[in-house]
Protein backbone atom coordinates (compact mmCIF):
# COMPACT_ATOMS: atom_id res chain seq x y z
CA UNK A 1 0.00 0.00 0.00
CA UNK A 2 1.30 3.46 -0.85
CA UNK A 3 2.18 5.71 2.02
CA UNK A 4 2.84 5.29 5.71
CA UNK A 5 0.21 7.51 7.28
CA UNK A 6 -3.55 7.26 7.13
CA UNK A 7 -3.77 11.04 6.89
CA UNK A 8 -1.18 11.43 4.15
CA UNK A 9 -2.16 12.31 0.60
CA UNK A 10 -0.28 9.86 -1.58
CA UNK A 11 0.32 9.55 -5.27
CA UNK A 12 -2.70 7.33 -5.83
CA UNK A 13 -5.09 9.70 -4.01
CA UNK A 14 -4.86 12.49 -6.55
CA UNK A 15 -8.03 11.73 -8.50
CA UNK A 16 -8.53 10.94 -12.18
CA UNK A 17 -6.30 12.26 -14.93
CA UNK A 18 -7.42 15.30 -16.85
CA UNK A 19 -9.31 14.75 -20.12
CA UNK A 20 -6.98 14.12 -23.03
CA UNK A 21 -4.10 12.83 -20.88
CA UNK A 22 -4.10 9.19 -21.93
CA UNK A 23 -0.91 7.53 -20.77
CA UNK A 24 1.95 7.40 -23.26
CA UNK A 25 4.85 4.99 -23.02
CA UNK A 26 7.05 5.99 -20.09
CA UNK A 27 10.66 6.92 -20.79
CA UNK A 28 13.33 6.84 -18.10
CA UNK A 29 16.21 9.27 -17.84
CA UNK A 30 18.70 10.28 -15.16
CA UNK A 31 19.65 13.58 -13.52
CA UNK A 32 23.25 14.65 -12.87
CA UNK A 33 24.02 17.55 -10.55
CA UNK A 34 27.82 17.04 -10.41
CA UNK A 35 27.67 17.70 -6.66
CA UNK A 36 31.07 17.78 -4.99
CA UNK A 37 30.79 15.73 -1.82
CA UNK A 38 33.09 16.24 1.15
CA UNK A 39 36.43 14.62 0.44
CA UNK A 40 35.88 14.36 -3.32
CA UNK A 41 38.22 16.16 -5.71
CA UNK A 42 36.79 18.06 -8.66
CA UNK A 43 38.29 15.48 -11.02
CA UNK A 44 36.56 12.68 -9.10
CA UNK A 45 33.20 14.42 -9.56
CA UNK A 46 33.62 14.52 -13.33
CA UNK A 47 34.99 10.98 -13.64
CA UNK A 48 32.20 9.57 -11.47
CA UNK A 49 29.38 11.13 -13.48
CA UNK A 50 30.86 10.29 -16.88
CA UNK A 51 31.22 6.65 -15.83
CA UNK A 52 27.60 6.63 -14.66
CA UNK A 53 26.33 8.03 -17.95
CA UNK A 54 28.10 5.26 -19.85
CA UNK A 55 26.54 2.72 -17.47
CA UNK A 56 23.07 4.23 -17.86
CA UNK A 57 23.28 3.75 -21.62
CA UNK A 58 24.33 0.14 -21.03
CA UNK A 59 21.28 -0.34 -18.78
CA UNK A 60 18.89 0.95 -21.46
CA UNK A 61 17.97 4.40 -20.16
CA UNK A 62 16.43 6.85 -22.61
CA UNK A 63 18.40 9.94 -21.60
CA UNK A 64 20.54 11.89 -19.15
CA UNK A 65 20.08 15.46 -17.99
CA UNK A 66 22.94 17.67 -16.78
CA UNK A 67 22.42 20.67 -14.46
CA UNK A 68 24.17 24.04 -14.64
CA UNK A 69 25.41 25.71 -11.45
CA UNK A 70 28.20 28.12 -10.51
CA UNK A 71 30.53 29.04 -7.66
CA UNK A 72 29.55 26.28 -5.20
CA UNK A 73 30.18 22.60 -4.45
CA UNK A 74 26.43 22.18 -5.04
CA UNK A 75 27.14 21.56 -8.73
CA UNK A 76 30.40 21.69 -10.69
CA UNK A 77 29.01 21.64 -14.24
CA UNK A 78 29.22 25.29 -15.26
CA UNK A 79 29.16 24.66 -19.02
CA UNK A 80 26.41 22.24 -19.94
CA UNK A 81 26.95 22.17 -23.75
CA UNK A 82 30.64 21.39 -23.23
CA UNK A 83 29.85 18.55 -20.82
CA UNK A 84 27.19 17.13 -23.12
CA UNK A 85 29.61 17.28 -26.05
CA UNK A 86 32.04 15.16 -24.04
CA UNK A 87 29.25 12.73 -23.17
CA UNK A 88 28.18 12.59 -26.81
CA UNK A 89 31.63 11.26 -27.69
CA UNK A 90 31.45 8.64 -24.90
CA UNK A 91 28.00 7.31 -25.87
CA UNK A 92 26.06 6.39 -28.99
CA UNK A 93 22.33 6.08 -28.17
CA UNK A 94 21.34 7.84 -24.97
CA UNK A 95 19.75 11.28 -25.32
CA UNK A 96 21.62 14.26 -23.92
CA UNK A 97 19.60 16.87 -22.04
CA UNK A 98 20.39 20.20 -20.46
CA UNK A 99 18.62 19.99 -17.14
CA UNK A 100 18.73 22.97 -17.18
CA UNK A 101 20.66 25.77 -18.87
CA UNK A 102 20.06 28.97 -16.89
CA UNK A 103 19.29 31.07 -19.94
CA UNK A 104 19.31 34.57 -18.33
CA UNK A 105 23.01 34.09 -17.53
CA UNK A 106 23.92 33.54 -21.21
CA UNK A 107 23.91 35.23 -24.59
CA UNK A 108 21.13 33.31 -26.36
CA UNK A 109 22.92 33.54 -29.71
CA UNK A 110 25.85 31.64 -28.23
CA UNK A 111 23.49 29.07 -26.68
CA UNK A 112 21.79 28.57 -30.06
CA UNK A 113 25.18 27.97 -31.69
CA UNK A 114 26.41 25.58 -29.00
CA UNK A 115 23.26 23.47 -28.98
CA UNK A 116 23.13 23.31 -32.78
CA UNK A 117 26.72 22.11 -32.90
CA UNK A 118 26.05 19.56 -30.16
CA UNK A 119 22.98 18.29 -32.00
CA UNK A 120 25.04 17.61 -35.09
CA UNK A 121 27.91 15.98 -33.18
CA UNK A 122 25.49 13.71 -31.31
CA UNK A 123 23.46 12.79 -34.40
CA UNK A 124 20.32 14.51 -33.15
CA UNK A 125 20.30 13.32 -29.54
CA UNK A 126 19.85 16.70 -27.79
CA UNK A 127 17.01 17.79 -25.51
CA UNK A 128 17.04 21.47 -24.55
CA UNK A 129 15.93 21.99 -20.97
CA UNK A 130 15.92 25.63 -19.99
CA UNK A 131 15.01 27.64 -16.92
CA UNK A 132 15.18 31.16 -15.57
CA UNK A 133 17.30 30.13 -12.57
CA UNK A 134 16.75 31.14 -8.98
CA UNK A 135 20.01 31.28 -7.04
CA UNK A 136 20.76 34.87 -6.12
CA UNK A 137 24.46 34.09 -5.63
CA UNK A 138 24.84 33.10 -9.27
CA UNK A 139 22.98 36.10 -10.65
CA UNK A 140 24.82 38.60 -8.44
CA UNK A 141 28.26 37.34 -9.45
CA UNK A 142 27.37 37.49 -13.14
CA UNK A 143 25.93 40.98 -12.71
CA UNK A 144 22.44 39.99 -13.85
CA UNK A 145 19.33 41.27 -12.07
CA UNK A 146 17.33 38.33 -10.75
CA UNK A 147 14.13 40.32 -11.17
CA UNK A 148 14.81 40.38 -14.94
CA UNK A 149 15.19 36.60 -15.19
CA UNK A 150 11.74 35.81 -16.56
CA UNK A 151 11.90 38.51 -19.25
CA UNK A 152 15.42 37.42 -20.25
CA UNK A 153 14.33 33.78 -20.43
CA UNK A 154 11.33 34.45 -22.64
CA UNK A 155 13.12 36.87 -24.94
CA UNK A 156 16.17 34.63 -25.22
CA UNK A 157 14.04 31.59 -25.99
CA UNK A 158 12.23 33.47 -28.76
CA UNK A 159 15.55 34.40 -30.32
CA UNK A 160 17.01 30.88 -30.06
CA UNK A 161 14.02 29.25 -31.76
CA UNK A 162 14.05 31.80 -34.56
CA UNK A 163 17.78 31.27 -35.10
CA UNK A 164 17.28 27.51 -35.34
CA UNK A 165 14.35 27.90 -37.73
CA UNK A 166 14.98 30.88 -40.02
CA UNK A 167 17.72 31.54 -42.56
CA UNK A 168 18.10 35.20 -41.59
CA UNK A 169 17.04 36.74 -38.28
CA UNK A 170 16.65 40.38 -37.32
CA UNK A 171 15.71 40.79 -33.68
CA UNK A 172 15.33 43.91 -31.56
CA UNK A 173 14.45 43.07 -27.99
CA UNK A 174 14.85 44.65 -24.59
CA UNK A 175 17.97 42.63 -23.77
CA UNK A 176 19.16 41.03 -27.03
CA UNK A 177 19.37 42.10 -30.65
CA UNK A 178 20.82 41.04 -33.98
CA UNK A 179 20.52 42.07 -37.62
CA UNK A 180 20.27 39.70 -40.58
CA UNK A 181 21.99 36.96 -38.62
CA UNK A 182 22.24 33.49 -40.12
CA UNK A 183 23.04 30.80 -37.57
CA UNK A 184 25.60 28.26 -38.70
CA UNK A 185 25.51 25.40 -38.19
CA UNK A 186 21.80 24.69 -37.95
CA UNK A 187 20.73 21.81 -35.67
CA UNK A 188 19.92 18.40 -37.08
CA UNK A 189 16.60 18.34 -35.23
CA UNK A 190 14.14 20.99 -36.37
CA UNK A 191 13.54 22.13 -33.73
CA UNK A 192 15.54 20.67 -30.86
CA UNK A 193 12.94 19.47 -28.32
CA UNK A 194 12.60 22.19 -25.70
CA UNK A 195 11.38 21.94 -22.09
CA UNK A 196 10.91 24.75 -19.58
CA UNK A 197 11.55 24.03 -15.90
CA UNK A 198 8.35 25.02 -14.14
CA UNK A 199 5.86 24.19 -11.45
CA UNK A 200 4.35 27.54 -10.40
CA UNK A 201 0.91 28.07 -12.00
CA UNK A 202 1.96 31.24 -13.82
CA UNK A 203 5.04 29.66 -15.39
CA UNK A 204 3.12 26.53 -16.42
CA UNK A 205 0.56 28.70 -18.23
CA UNK A 206 3.32 30.65 -19.97
CA UNK A 207 4.90 27.39 -21.16
CA UNK A 208 1.65 26.13 -22.61
CA UNK A 209 0.91 29.46 -24.28
CA UNK A 210 4.18 28.94 -26.17
CA UNK A 211 3.23 25.35 -26.99
CA UNK A 212 6.19 24.05 -24.99
CA UNK A 213 6.22 21.21 -22.44
CA UNK A 214 7.13 21.56 -18.78
CA UNK A 215 9.88 19.94 -16.77
CA UNK A 216 8.41 19.31 -13.31
CA UNK A 217 10.15 20.48 -10.15
CA UNK A 218 11.79 17.72 -8.04
CA UNK A 219 10.48 19.17 -4.75
CA UNK A 220 6.90 19.59 -5.94
CA UNK A 221 4.43 17.32 -4.19
CA UNK A 222 2.37 14.78 -6.09
CA UNK A 223 -0.66 17.06 -5.95
CA UNK A 224 1.39 19.97 -7.31
CA UNK A 225 2.64 17.85 -10.20
CA UNK A 226 -0.92 16.88 -11.07
CA UNK A 227 -2.14 20.49 -10.92
CA UNK A 228 0.73 21.56 -13.16
CA UNK A 229 -0.07 18.88 -15.74
CA UNK A 230 -3.79 19.67 -15.63
CA UNK A 231 -3.10 23.39 -16.09
CA UNK A 232 -0.70 22.70 -18.95
CA UNK A 233 -3.18 20.46 -20.80
CA UNK A 234 -6.06 22.90 -20.29
CA UNK A 235 -4.01 25.85 -21.56
CA UNK A 236 -2.72 23.88 -24.55
CA UNK A 237 -6.34 23.11 -25.46
CA UNK A 238 -7.33 26.77 -25.10
CA UNK A 239 -4.48 27.73 -27.45
CA UNK A 240 -5.45 24.98 -29.94
CA UNK A 241 -2.03 23.35 -29.56
CA UNK A 242 -1.58 19.59 -29.92
CA UNK A 243 -0.58 18.34 -26.46
CA UNK A 244 0.03 14.86 -27.87
CA UNK A 245 2.91 16.23 -29.94
CA UNK A 246 4.89 16.79 -26.73
CA UNK A 247 5.98 14.86 -23.68
CA UNK A 248 5.99 16.14 -20.12
CA UNK A 249 9.00 15.40 -17.95
CA UNK A 250 8.96 15.11 -14.15
CA UNK A 251 12.04 14.98 -11.97
CA UNK A 252 11.85 12.83 -8.85
CA UNK A 253 14.28 11.41 -6.33
CA UNK A 254 14.05 7.68 -7.06
CA UNK A 255 15.05 4.66 -5.00
CA UNK A 256 13.89 1.06 -5.36
CA UNK A 257 14.77 -1.64 -2.82
CA UNK A 258 13.76 -5.30 -2.45
CA UNK A 259 11.22 -4.43 0.28
CA UNK A 260 9.38 -1.35 1.51
CA UNK A 261 10.90 -1.89 4.93
CA UNK A 262 14.42 -1.72 3.55
CA UNK A 263 13.55 1.33 1.44
CA UNK A 264 12.27 3.15 4.54
CA UNK A 265 15.34 2.20 6.56
CA UNK A 266 17.62 3.34 3.74
CA UNK A 267 15.72 6.64 3.42
CA UNK A 268 16.35 7.35 7.12
CA UNK A 269 20.01 6.43 6.70
CA UNK A 270 20.40 8.70 3.67
CA UNK A 271 18.89 11.64 5.55
CA UNK A 272 21.11 11.16 8.60
CA UNK A 273 24.15 11.48 6.37
CA UNK A 274 22.99 14.59 4.52
CA UNK A 275 23.27 18.17 5.73
CA UNK A 276 20.31 19.73 3.93
CA UNK A 277 21.34 23.22 5.03
CA UNK A 278 24.30 23.02 2.62
CA UNK A 279 21.83 22.94 -0.27
CA UNK A 280 18.69 24.68 1.01
CA UNK A 281 19.89 28.04 2.31
CA UNK A 282 19.89 31.75 1.57
CA UNK A 283 22.56 31.31 -1.14
CA UNK A 284 20.09 29.14 -3.01
CA UNK A 285 17.13 31.42 -2.39
CA UNK A 286 15.86 33.82 -5.08
CA UNK A 287 16.60 36.95 -3.04
CA UNK A 288 16.82 40.52 -4.29
CA UNK A 289 20.22 41.70 -2.96
CA UNK A 290 18.89 45.26 -2.65
CA UNK A 291 16.03 44.34 -0.31
CA UNK A 292 16.98 40.95 1.09
CA UNK A 293 13.48 39.75 0.21
CA UNK A 294 12.16 37.38 -2.45
CA UNK A 295 12.86 38.88 -5.87
CA UNK A 296 10.09 40.06 -8.16
CA UNK A 297 8.57 37.17 -10.08
CA UNK A 298 9.59 34.54 -7.49
CA UNK A 299 6.71 34.95 -5.06
CA UNK A 300 5.77 31.29 -5.51
CA UNK A 301 9.11 30.39 -3.91
CA UNK A 302 8.36 32.25 -0.67
CA UNK A 303 9.16 29.96 2.24
CA UNK A 304 10.81 27.19 0.22
CA UNK A 305 14.30 28.40 1.05
CA UNK A 306 13.69 30.84 3.89
CA UNK A 307 11.99 28.58 6.44
CA UNK A 308 14.74 26.03 6.75
CA UNK A 309 15.37 22.83 4.85
CA UNK A 310 13.71 20.36 7.21
CA UNK A 311 11.50 17.77 5.50
CA UNK A 312 10.59 14.72 7.57
CA UNK A 313 10.91 11.23 6.19
CA UNK A 314 7.17 10.53 6.25
CA UNK A 315 6.58 13.56 4.03
CA UNK A 316 9.33 12.47 1.65
CA UNK A 317 7.86 8.94 1.56
CA UNK A 318 4.29 10.06 0.94
CA UNK A 319 4.64 13.31 -1.01
CA UNK A 320 7.98 13.70 -2.76
CA UNK A 321 10.02 10.64 -3.66
CA UNK A 322 9.43 7.62 -5.85
CA UNK A 323 10.57 5.06 -3.34
CA UNK A 324 9.80 1.57 -2.12
CA UNK A 325 9.80 -1.98 -3.35
CA UNK A 326 9.40 -2.57 -7.11
CA UNK A 327 5.60 -2.90 -6.90
CA UNK A 328 5.24 0.40 -5.04
CA UNK A 329 7.64 2.20 -7.36
CA UNK A 330 5.86 0.86 -10.45
CA UNK A 331 2.54 2.08 -9.05
CA UNK A 332 3.98 5.55 -8.42
CA UNK A 333 5.37 5.74 -11.95
CA UNK A 334 1.98 4.73 -13.33
CA UNK A 335 0.44 7.54 -11.31
CA UNK A 336 2.76 9.98 -13.05
CA UNK A 337 1.64 8.52 -16.37
CA UNK A 338 -1.98 9.07 -15.43
CA UNK A 339 -1.18 12.73 -14.76
CA UNK A 340 0.20 13.06 -18.31
CA UNK A 341 3.94 12.75 -17.71
CA UNK A 342 5.85 10.29 -19.85
CA UNK A 343 9.49 11.04 -19.10
CA UNK A 344 10.71 10.34 -15.58
CA UNK A 345 13.97 12.10 -14.77
CA UNK A 346 15.39 9.93 -11.99
CA UNK A 347 17.64 11.48 -9.38
CA UNK A 348 19.21 8.34 -7.95
CA UNK A 349 21.07 10.31 -5.31
CA UNK A 350 22.87 13.33 -6.72
CA UNK A 351 23.53 14.73 -3.23
CA UNK A 352 24.33 11.35 -1.66
CA UNK A 353 28.01 10.28 -1.64
CA UNK A 354 27.45 6.73 -2.85
CA UNK A 355 30.55 4.83 -3.99
CA UNK A 356 30.39 4.13 -7.71
CA UNK A 357 29.68 0.44 -7.15
CA UNK A 358 26.71 1.12 -4.87
CA UNK A 359 25.26 3.68 -7.28
CA UNK A 360 25.53 1.22 -10.15
CA UNK A 361 23.78 -1.40 -8.03
CA UNK A 362 20.91 1.04 -7.32
CA UNK A 363 20.58 1.90 -11.01
CA UNK A 364 20.75 -1.76 -12.12
CA UNK A 365 18.07 -2.83 -9.63
CA UNK A 366 15.73 -0.13 -10.93
CA UNK A 367 16.50 -1.02 -14.56
CA UNK A 368 15.88 -4.74 -13.95
CA UNK A 369 12.89 -4.60 -11.59
CA UNK A 370 10.96 -1.46 -12.61
CA UNK A 371 11.64 -0.46 -16.21
CA UNK A 372 10.46 -3.74 -17.82
CA UNK A 373 6.93 -3.02 -16.53
CA UNK A 374 6.83 -0.10 -18.99
CA UNK A 375 8.47 -1.75 -21.99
Amino acid sequence: MLGSSANATTATDQGPAAPGTAAKKMKFSSFHLFHQHDGWSEQQVYDYNVELVEYLEECGFHGVWVAEHHFRNYGLCNNVPAMLSHLAARTSRIRLGSGVIILPLHNPIMVAEELAQLDLLSNGRVDFGVGRGYQSLEFARFGVELSEARERLEEGLDLIHRLWRDDSVTFDGKFYSCEELELKPKPLQRPIPTYIASISPDTVVRCAQRGLPILGDPVATWSSLKRAADTWHATMAEMNFDADAHELCAMRTVYAAPTNEQAREDLARFELGFDRAKVINTQSAPLDPKTGKIAKGYEFWEGRYLKGGSVDNDFRWDQLEIIGDPDRVIEQVRTLQSFGYNNLMCDFGSTRPFPIGEMKRIIKFFADEVMPAFA
